[in-house]
């Protein structure tokens, strides 16, 4: 009887500790899968940026044209006027694809200020103030120069806190792993090697008479 009460007690340990193997079991799929969607996530942002360095080339392109026909001598105004706006009709084009990419608020603010002078020079070339719009695409042009350091500096920042989390995700993973070994072998050890002793029997002596 003593011996039925301590195997029921073991196997009821035994059971807890199955319980404890599927909660960490569920813990780690979780992690892992966390893991994953955060790592996909942060690098499809990265990437993101990649594309944004290629419309800002895009726009420095076209401000240093819109910057050198402004400056140009031998030019008649109309000409200039009709430059200029052809080329500020592409930035606008380019404005309505950089519009969709993920942006900072820090980021937001640069493009803001790049697109007050665009809209400068817009208003300039009515006027025929080429001076003022050389200078108003040259403060565009700085403008795009300190939002792509941003825009790099950021990428990285990201980047870097995301393969940080997926190593301390994925280590956590592991030990998840180990334990669940540890505590499989218990289970094995309560559950059947254990009752495979119980019912080895010892054999009797023979009897002397």
């Amino acid at each position: 009887m003593k011996d039925l009460k301590k195997y029921s007690n073991k196997t009821k340990a035994a059971f807890i500790l199955l319980i404890v193997m599927l909660i960490i079991l569920l813990g780690n799929f979780n992690t892992l899968q966390n893991s994953k969607n955060v790592n996909e996530n942060i690098n499809a942002i990265y990437k993101d940026r990649l594309v944004v360095a290629h419309y800002i080339f895009q726009y420095s392109k076209q401000l240093h044209f819109i910057k050198a026909e402004a400056e140009k001598l031998d030019l008649s105004d109309t000409i200039k006027k009709n430059e200029i706006i052809h080329t500020l009709n592409i930035i606008h084009d380019i404005d309505n694809l950089y519009a969709k990419t993920v942006l900072t608020n820090k980021e937001k603010q640069y493009f803001d200020a790049f697109l007050n002078s665009c809209k400068e020079i817009n208003k300039q070339v009515s006027n025929k103030n080429w001076n003022k719009i050389a200078v108003s695409s040259n403060e565009a042009i700085k403008t795009l120069e300190a939002l792509s350091q941003i825009q790099i500096q950021e990428g990285k920042a990201k980047l870097a806190s995301a393969n940080t989390m997926y190593n301390k995700n994925n280590s956590l993973g592991q030990l998840q792993i180990a334990l669940l070994i540890i505590l499989g072998g218990i289970t094995f050890y309560l559950l059947i090697v254990k009752k495979i002793k119980r019912s080895i029997k010892i054999p009797e002596p023979p009897s002397l008479n």
